[in-house]
């Protein structure tokens, strides 16, 4: 592995390098999001929309059960990498590799088993029911394959190769874009057929992930042996046996081969534990978008499915932002987790800085063009003019809080990093959690729809604020270099 760009190289070209391939990765997830929302909502069945906006929450938790282990084992390996840990990185991705199958397998098994009381929680009803069950069904089906791909798409940037972790996103959404209209369109299938497309895409993307794996990176693996090692003093204990038994050569044998197969799990427990203490919050990041999402679409279902499809089409894109932003946060990822692991705080203080400095002015952009095209947004995915005008209104005050949102994920995207689970964990619970169901009962009991609406944009600028209060709290010791040089 070469530690140029991460102990050298200047802190833009090193936070570009790195995070560039991912936001390119985010701008094509953008793509394939709004061309499968395009063509459910071009079907012109609004119960279709809304069904498939009341499952969507869904595929989220699959992403967040695959960020348990890629972000959660990326974090780990890269500081691992940067105490010259080679072997124990190597075995730890490993581990997150068949950890994601398993788990996969297992949300088969209980999605199925409950799939009806689950879609009914999501808020579905007799007429949204079939569309949103028929989405279900594929995303199940799928688990395995979509909690995979979030583990080399993680683990490669960590080991320095950002460009075959973007290409296997790539290439996944591609295919994802071109089946989109086949099976949705052409073939008839609905939201089945977004699903189904969705399945394709991440078998797709995860052979790709899996050769680059076997061929290309030497630092990483996927060979189930190095899960386990022989024990040596067993052996030699072995050999001891043989020499002091020599009147039975065939039992001394026996001995030495019943020691040599004897074998201890090669990944150190304390690795594991803190692959979970660092991937449970970034999961419940994702886990509580999902739970945003729900508690919106609850809060809004009083008011007419028509709320729901908008707000659907609206969260759409706002993600347009909030993804480049996850983006450039959680691509830089390698490089903090390297900093942090190293030592290297002078250089770690640069980092952040440059990485909120950027962020925030990005935000900014980005929050005043898709201000300015909202109706035309709102235009490009449906026809009907209702909707349009619900939301227009939703995705400009959704805008308001782009800026905090930025800072909550540089601030999270650090404590991932350095291994701070405890304030990563706080984090991931707020913004779309317990601040934003603080904030829609409030918002409800004060203002109504109106309310309801703005929860969000309150709950961001709540946990922005909450964000900056920890970090200063929990990295002390950067406050005192922030203002050196590298």
């Amino acid at each position: 592995m070469d530690n140029t760009l991460f102990e050298h190289a200047p802190v833009p070209r090193a936070y570009f390098s790195l995070a560039l391939p991912v936001v390119c990765s985010m701008l094509v997830t953008l793509v394939y999001n709004a061309v499968d929302t395009y063509f459910i909502a071009h079907t012109g069945n609004t119960d279709m929309v809304a069904g498939v906006s009341l499952a969507a929450p869904v595929f989220t938790a699959m992403i967040a059960l695959g960020d348990l282990f890629g972000l959660g084992g990326s974090s780990v390996i890269s500081r691992l990498f940067g105490q010259r840990r080679h072997a124990d990185a190597k075995r730890l991705s490993v581990f997150t590799f068949y950890a994601a199958i398993l788990t996969g397998l297992l949300v088969i098994v209980l999605g199925f088993a409950f799939e009806e009381p689950i879609l009914t929680m999501l808020g579905a009803d007799p007429s949204t029911m079939p569309h949103a069950s028929a989405y279900y069904r594929w995303i199940i089906a799928a688990a395995p394959f979509i909690i995979l791909s979030m583990g080399p798409g993680n683990t490669l940037r960590a080991a320095g190769l950002p460009l075959p972790s973007m290409l296997g996103t790539v290439i996944g959404t591609v295919v994802n874009i071109v089946l989109n209209p086949l099976f949705i369109q052409v073939f008839g299938w609905g939201a089945a057929g977004s699903a189904a497309a969705t399945f394709v895409a991440n078998v797709v993307g995860d052979i790709y992930f899996i050769w680059v794996l076997v061929r290309r990176c030497d630092s990483l693996s996927i060979d189930p042996r190095l899960l386990w090692r022989r024990d040596g003093e067993d052996q030699s204990a072995g050999a001891d046996v043989a020499k002091t038994i020599p009147a039975d050569a065939a039992t001394a044998q026996t001995a030495v081969s019943a020691k040599r197969r004897r074998a201890r799990f090669a990944v150190p427990a304390n690795l594991i534990g803190q692959v979970v203490a660092i991937g449970v919050p970034a999961s419940l990041t994702n886990i509580t978008q999902s739970i945003g999402v729900i508690l919106v679409n609850l809060f809004l279902l009083p008011y007419g499915n028509d709320a729901v499809a908008a707000m659907g089409i609206a969260l759409k894109i706002v993600m347009i932002a909030v993804l480049i932003l996850v983006g450039f946060a959680f691509g830089a990822q390698p490089l903090i987790g390297y900093a942090y692991g190293g030592g290297h705080m002078r250089r770690l203080a640069s980092i952040l800085r440059f990485a909120y400095g950027f962020q925030c002015a990005l935000a900014l952009v980005m929050t005043a063009t898709l201000w300015l095209g909202a109706r035309l947004l709102m235009g490009f995915f449906i026809d009907d003019p209702t909707i349009i005008d619900l939301g227009t209104g939703m995705l400009r005050v959704q805008l308001l809080s782009t800026v905090c949102v930025a800072v909550v994920l540089v601030t999270t995207a650090t404590f991932q990093s350095a291994g701070k689970a405890v304030g990563a964990l706080i984090l991931a619970v707020s913004r779309q959690g317990v601040m934003l169901l603080a904030t829609l009962v409030i918002g409800e009991r004060v203002a109504g729809y109106h309310g309801v609406i703005a929860a969000q944009a309150f709950a961001d600028l709540a946990t922005a604020v909450l964000a900056v209060a920890l970090f200063a709290v929990m990295l002390r010791p950067l406050l005192g270099i922030w203002k050196r040089p590298a």
